[in-house]
């Protein structure tokens, strides 16, 4: 495969791109599944009695087991970070090939799971391996478009990843049945026989500047770690609140609230809209008051709408799930912009890596908290998480006011 030279050919990068699309929908369809079909499986594996006096006795298992669960396939996806800087050393388009096609692989296993704890380990293998590609489909979209093009690119490849999450909640809600997240797994079968054929069109991108292999594979230089460990600490925020408020999500609305599931599907499709309005919200804010600027408005806004759905009932949650979508929506662009404009091509994979590291350990830590503090609540119906979510989510903030020391980003030229 050709490497890319020229930046500026718009005929070629418009195969890339859409080519960069539907693998980010691809990986964000595989990764979402576990989440999407979560309530089915602990009803399937647990227990669910008529009395609702805890979380358990709602959706058959209890909070601390489903958030344990949830965090041991965040924290799994510490194993995303080797994989993603070996991109620094052997090429960008072999790791993203390889890891899509084994993290489908194994996520189509996941339909066999005779047990919860099979199923969290599969999902377990396959999501450092879909969190590496994800994380690839970003630094190529970088590496591959101009200055003036980047955010407009990576608001792109955010549309992919939602788009392919919220098909697989879709697909949630119309497969029905006692073994329907087994049909909804099993679908994975059907990109891993397309994306051999989409690799095609994906090339190697070319840096600049003269290439200094690391000395360890995960090294970054020193004079760049205090900015690596800067954007880690906010990205560990921003994990800690995103990954309860997304993880959660479906458990709270099938299991606690009763949505049917098709109702969800519904919310889950309108709230696409919200979702492009933000990513719209954000291209434009991360162009006029920069990456920085909008990367901390998207995480109030997460924060704000997440404790609003889970502090309510049916109405509560629908509206704050739509206004959730669009500030995941808004947030997305800028801080894919941030994290990597910021370094320099040798070390970008693997700043890339420590950064999805980081976001991991937020998201595993906020799962553990967020199921701990729901389960010692013992409340309930509506309302019933929204401690959780307040103790959660509020004290992260003031983690934003480091921003301000790492530089911004916005018009830089990649080096």
């Amino acid at each position: 495969m050709p490497e890319i030279t020229d930046v500026g050919s718009a005929p070629r990068l418009s195969r890339v791109t859409l080519a960069l699309f539907a693998i980010a929908l691809i990986a964000g369809f595989a990764q979402f599944g576990a989440v999407a079909s979560l309530n089915d499986v602990a009803r399937h594996f647990g227990h669910v009695v008529d009395t609702r006096h805890s979380l358990r006795s709602a959706v058959g298992l209890s909070g601390s087991v489903l958030g344990l669960g949830l965090a041991v396939l965040r924290l799994a996806s510490l194993g995303a970070m080797p994989i993603t800087a070996s991109a620094d050393r052997w090429g960008r388009r072999r790791i993203l090939r390889d890891t899509l096609l084994v993290g489908l692989s194994v996520t189509a296993v996941a339909a066999l799971s005779p047990s919860y704890w099979f199923f969290v380990i599969s999902f377990a293998v396959a999501r450092p391996l879909l969190t590496a590609s994800s994380t690839l489909v970003q630094v190529v979209t970088v590496e591959i478009s101009s200055t003036a093009r980047r955010v407009h690119r990576l608001v792109v490849m955010a549309a992919g990843g939602g788009i392919g999450a919220g098909l697989s909640a879709i697909l949630h809600g119309v497969i029905r049945g006692p073994d329907s997240f087994r049909w909804l797994f099993a679908v994975t079968v059907v990109p891993t026989i397309g994306a051999p054929w989409l690799m095609r069109h994906v090339p190697e991108p070319v840096s600049h500047s003269v290439r200094s292999p690391l000395a360890r594979l995960g090294g970054v230089p020193r004079q760049l770690r205090g900015r690596l460990g800067i954007v880690a600490a906010v990205v560990f925020a921003v994990g800690m609140i995103t990954g309860p408020a997304n993880g959660f999500a479906f458990v709270y609305a099938e299991g606690v609230l009763r949505l049917s599931p098709h109702l969800v599907a519904g919310v889950v499709a309108l709230s696409a809209l919200s979702g492009l309005g933000g990513l719209l919200v954000g291209r434009r804010l991360a162009h006029t008051i920069g990456r920085r600027g909008t990367v901390a408005w998207g995480v109030v806004v997460v924060a704000a709408t997440s404790s609003y759905a889970y502090g309510g009932g049916r109405t509560s949650f629908v509206v704050g799930y739509f206004l959730g979508v669009g500030a995941a929506g808004l947030l997305a662009p800028a801080a894919s912009a941030l994290s990597t404009e910021i370094f320099p091509h040798s070390v970008r994979a693997t700043a890339a890596g420590w950064i999805a590291v980081a976001g991991v350990l937020g998201a595993t830590a906020g799962l553990a908290l967020f199921g701990w503090v729901g389960d010692v609540v013992h409340r309930s119906g509506a309302g019933s998480l929204r401690l959780a979510a307040l103790v959660t989510f509020l004290p992260l903030l003031p983690t934003l006011v480091l921003l301000r020391r790492i530089p911004e980003s916005r018009g830089v030229e990649l080096v």
